[in-house]
């Protein structure tokens, strides 16, 4: 009676068994591209991030910071040219119209590289307004100098200074920040993990529908494996484990690139910006020969910015810096350079303050040995030298990176592929013996 009864059961088991292959067949496909289409998906937005650092947030950050650089040098060239001599010499004026020409392809390049906020726009559009009539000012101010013309509170001169300093070196810094904030944001798309670990969990929930599908096959067909099926699961085991593997090497070198590369060279450029800042305001401040007590304030400021000090760009630089990196003796010389020249820059205050201008101008122009000129001179190579090293510690680390990052968007899409072809050819098998 049982026999009879059971008969019917199996018959109509057997019958539905097809129509459930079926659907098992096409969720499992379904699955297995959907593993690759995100798995690949992730991969491409980490390489991708992490190849833009290398080839274009990077340098275009560079060419902010280096736009900068160009103006303040050519403001400071040509102010100390007119300061220092009556007949400016050659080496000078070609080295302001060299910064001149430099920024403006800085500018260019800037321009067209897109990607800008609204307000990094705004300082591009004034930066290329401005500049021109900066060069114009100056252009006036040499005339005025052949002429004999003093250069004075009030001259060309200051008027071209301050339009550097109020107009051209604000919008400067802008757009360094706004492409350093760029560049972070390519950091952390190229570093974060989240989105592998959303991949992650749908290749573990594809891989326990392929374990319940050959569990359901075994109980069904008395079969103990599925081939096709086993092969799927293999497949992506090996391609899980490969993404994350890749992932993590990746995140370990774009992590080294970033924290030992690319923030000591960001701290450090800011600390040039800063010296840059300083030099102008000293120079600045002879020519107007106000009484402003606003510069030696700013001076005060910016030194304690820059450092060393608890806090300070250079010393948050100094501490980032990898053991053996070869900016760190760079570094550690700018440290102890700035001391001295703050020291010679307080000199230049306090000689402004007691009127005694020619002792001034000598202390910020002049070639002695503990000159505020001298000092900035000896400075300023060390920081230049200390960036170049952090960013090419920072462009291999990064390289690294990005070549363990690249290979996983094709390593994902062909283990899909093969998963989706090894379940088709797992379950198509067992759809043929219904027929």
């Amino acid at each position: 009676m049982t026999a009879t009864l059971d008969r019917p059961r199996r018959r109509q088991r057997a019958a539905n068994t097809p129509a459930t292959l079926r659907t098992l067949l096409i969720a499992l496909v379904l699955l297995s591209l959907a593993w690759g289409g995100l798995g690949g998906w992730v991969a491409d937005q980490h390489a991708s991030a992490a190849s833009a650092m290398v080839t274009v947030d990077e340098p275009l950050s560079l060419d902010a910071q280096q736009l900068y650089q160009d103006v303040a040098d050519a403001d400071v060239t040509v102010t100390t040219m007119f300061l220092a001599s009556s007949q400016p010499p050659l080496a000078s004026t070609q080295r302001y119209l060299n910064d001149i020409d430099q920024a403006e392809a800085g500018l260019s390049a800037l321009r067209a590289a897109g990607g800008q906020d609204q307000a990094s726009s705004a300082a591009l559009a004034a930066l290329a307004r401005d500049l021109p009539v900066y060069a114009g000012y100056v252009a006036e101010a040499r005339s005025d100098y052949a002429l004999g013309y003093p250069v004075t509170g009030g001259s060309f001169l200051q008027v071209a200074s301050e339009e550097a300093h109020l107009e051209l070196l604000p919008a400067a810094k802008a757009v360094f920040d706004q492409r350093n904030d760029v560049l972070g944001a390519a950091s952390a798309q190229a570093a974060g993990l989240p989105l592998t670990i959303v991949a992650l969990v749908l290749a573990i929930v594809t891989g326990i529908v392929l374990f319940r599908a050959q569990r359901w096959l075994t109980r069904r067909t008395n079969r103990v494996v599925n081939i096709g099926l086993a092969l799927a699961s293999a497949v992506l085991v090996i391609s899980a484990v490969w993404l994350l593997a890749g992932s993590l090497a990746g995140r370990s070198d774009l992590d080294t690139g970033i924290s030992n590369g690319s923030q000591p060279a960001t701290e450090l450029a800011q600390a040039s910006i800063g010296v840059q800042q300083i030099r102008g305001d000293a120079v600045l401040n002879v020519i107007s020969r106000s009484g402003d007590t606003s510069f030696q304030s700013d001076f005060t400021a910016s030194s304690r910015a820059v450092g060393p000090g608890p806090g300070s760009l250079l010393s948050a630089a100094d501490a980032a810096q990898a053991a053996g990196s070869q900016a760190v003796p760079y570094v550690e010389a700018a440290e102890e350079q700035a001391t001295r020249w703050y020291a010679a820059n307080a000199t230049v205050y306090t000689l402004g303050a007691d009127a005694d201008y020619a002792s001034e101008r000598d202390q910020v122009i002049g070639g002695g040995p503990s000159s505020s000129a001298a000092e900035y001179n000896a400075l300023e190579p060390d920081l230049t030298r200390a960036i170049a090293d952090d960013q090419a510690d920072f462009q291999s680390a990064v390289g690294q990176g990005s070549d363990a990052l690249s290979p996983l968007e094709p390593v994902v899409l062909v283990a899909a592929l093969l998963m989706a072809l090894c379940c088709v050819w797992g379950l198509r098998r067992r759809l043929a013996e219904y027929r």
